[in-house]
């Protein structure tokens, strides 16, 4: 495997003599967000957007970088730290944004790199910094460097995992694709397979390859001097592979429950691989360089672990599982994942809680169990503002919108459209956001992309905004909360260790602590009304439904309660 180390690192606005309309990075503008961040990288509240669905500017029913722009003062209004942006970079949709074509430009459905300086700069007057989605783990088959490699361009031949065919024809293992299928393709071009974790168009990069990190380190390197706040890491468990391809064993029992076939494999030598921590440590160093901040996304049979090893001192900053995006959420387990997330992640600021995104469906909904999608909403927006470490709030939780019913012949996800009906894909959480009752709920006077469920336009901003009762005004007095108590946003965070009884009745209970101040955080994950000892009514800070009298409070399905300890 040869290796070309000294690779180009221009700009390519420079290049193609735009530097003139300030579309070029400007040197050290990244090192402005470590005084601007650095006291709250520890306990951020993030807000993620899906951009295809937040506000559409030009009315062609998608939404772009000038609708988030002028949506800023939303976002703000939620003490947001931080937004992340789904991705933006050059990309043929065949994942919509998730395979890149060109790292360093913007897609002219989403804007111009000019409209993206725009974003950072005026989220930046705000106090709030820009994050984007960092895909690495694979592009898309149309980028230049998958051609170079497909066509055996000298420096570029092993930059994709690509193996020979078995005697047989077959592929070289049994390894499987997460949207379905074997993980291989035949490449006729260069007849040979190529390894996709996820489409078959979008082919995995070879981290084995140094040439491969130094290119991916050069990238972020390019928007860290553009002005970014850091990054969200995409699928980072899948960067390495097996360099034997030695296949995966069976998963016992998985036949039962799992989705298509490759649920039914222990995941050894596709992905998890031990070269991913130390990769990591060189991109913490290059993040340290400007203060930014990153996160990553961890999925896996024992994600937490995983997250641990990203954590550890000198590598990401952060890490989220989708342990809080499942369907279980009993009181014992969601203790269970909170109390490991507190005790074994080292460091305040290592925990990053989502209880939705743009891949799984909405908690109003999938921890609803039936009940009133608002009163889910109102509680799990209490949950989030209480957690220790770094939240992140997706786009459309702070209305209380529920998963939306998108009908089969307006999906557009690639993976449901494989599975349907057995999974219903995506596209029920990242339909658009409903802004007012104006045609598409004042997301675009075009058809958008995906449909506007119903339920969502009743929900606007603007009748949400005028009710103070409101999800959205329960939101914006929940995070405030947290931002103004420093036991919220920067305290320890303890459980009763004779609790069982409670967790098992549906009582999830802890204590939030920091100098001088304590507080109780009480909810009912349960399906029955539990009596709890009541605090002064002076010292309950939040709650929702809950019944009092002298001595108890009565805490409803849902209920919760954020008071001041009573020591």
């Amino acid at each position: 495997m040869r290796a070309r180390t000294a690779l180009r690192s221009w700009c390519l606005a420079q290049k193609s003599g735009r530097c003139g309309e300030g579309l070029c990075p400007r040197p050290g503008r990244g090192r402005k967000t470590l005084r601007e961040t650095s006291r709250k990288m520890t306990h951020m509240v993030i807000y993620q957007i899906y951009p295809r669905s937040f506000q559409d500017s030009n009315d062609d029913g998608i939404g772009d970088l000038p609708g988030i722009i002028a949506r800023l003062g939303h976002i703000k209004s939620l003490s947001v730290d931080m937004i992340w942006i789904s991705p933006v970079f050059k990309s043929p949709m065949r994942d919509f944004g998730y395979d890149v074509s060109d790292y360093r430009s913007v897609d002219p459905v989403f804007g111009t790199l000019a409209d993206l300086r725009r974003l950072v700069d005026e989220a930046r007057q705000l106090g709030m910094g820009v994050m984007l989605d960092m895909v690495v783990s694979h592009t898309s088959d149309q980028h230049p460097w998958f051609e170079a490699s497909r066509r055996r361009e000298e420096g570029k031949e092993d930059w994709y995992l690509w193996a020979d065919a078995l005697p047989d024809g077959a592929p070289p293992n049994n390894w499987l694709s997460v949207f379905g299928g074997d993980a291989w393709n035949w490449d006729a071009t260069r007849r040979q397979y190529y390894f996709h974790t996820f489409l078959d168009s979008q082919p995995d990069l070879n981290f084995h390859h140094p040439a491969v990190q130094q290119q991916v380190l050069d990238e972020m390197r390019y928007w860290l001097e553009f002005g970014v706040a850091g990054f969200r890491f995409d699928a980072c468990n899948h960067y390495f592979q097996d360099p034997l391809l030695r296949s995966n064993p069976p998963a016992p029992g998985a036949h039962t429950h799992a989705l298509h076939p490759y649920g039914f494999q222990q995941h050894l030598y596709d992905k998890n691989r031990p070269e991913v921590p130390p990769f990591l440590a060189r991109v913490r160093e290059l993040l340290d360089r400007y203060g930014a901040y990153s996160v990553a996304e961890v999925g896996g049979s024992d994600a937490i672990q995983l997250a641990i090893d990203y954590v550890a001192p000198g590598r990401l900053h952060s890490a989220y599982s989708f342990d809080l995006l499942r369907t279980t959420h009993s009181a014992t387990y969601v203790r269970g994942v909170l109390e490991r997330l507190a005790t074994d992640l080292p460091g305040p600021g290592a925990p990053c809680h989502a209880l939705s995104n743009h891949d799984k469906p909405r908690v109003a909904t999938r921890w609803g169990a039936g009940r009133e999608p608002s009163a889910v909403a109102r509680q799990m927006l209490a949950l989030l503002a209480c957690l220790k470490g770094t939240i992140c709030l997706y786009q459309g939780e702070e209305l209380g919108l529920p998963e939306a019913e998108v009908p089969f012949e307006r999906l557009q996800d690639p993976y449901g459209r494989r599975f349907w009906p057995k999974f219903k894909g995506r596209d029920g959480c990242r339909t658009p956001l409903p802004w007012d009752t104006g045609p598409h709920g004042g997301f675009s006077s075009a058809e958008p992309w995906l449909p506007l469920a119903p339920t969502h336009v009743a929900l606007n901003v603007a009748a949400q905004d005028a009710d103070p009762d409101s999800v959205l005004n329960f939101a914006r007095r929940a995070f405030a909360l947290r931002r103004e108590r420093p036991a919220l946003h920067a305290g320890d965070i303890a459980f009763d260790t004779d609790s069982a009884d409670d967790n098992a009745r549906g009582l999830l209970r802890f204590e939030r602590h920091a100098p001088g101040s304590a507080l109780v955080c009480l909810f009912n994950l349960g399906e029955e009304a539990l009596a709890v000892s009541a605090p002064p009514a002076d010292r309950i800070l939040l709650s929702g439904a809950v019944r009092r009298t002298a001595t108890q409070a009565l805490l409803e399905p849902n209920g919760f309660m954020i008071a001041e300890l009573v020591r």
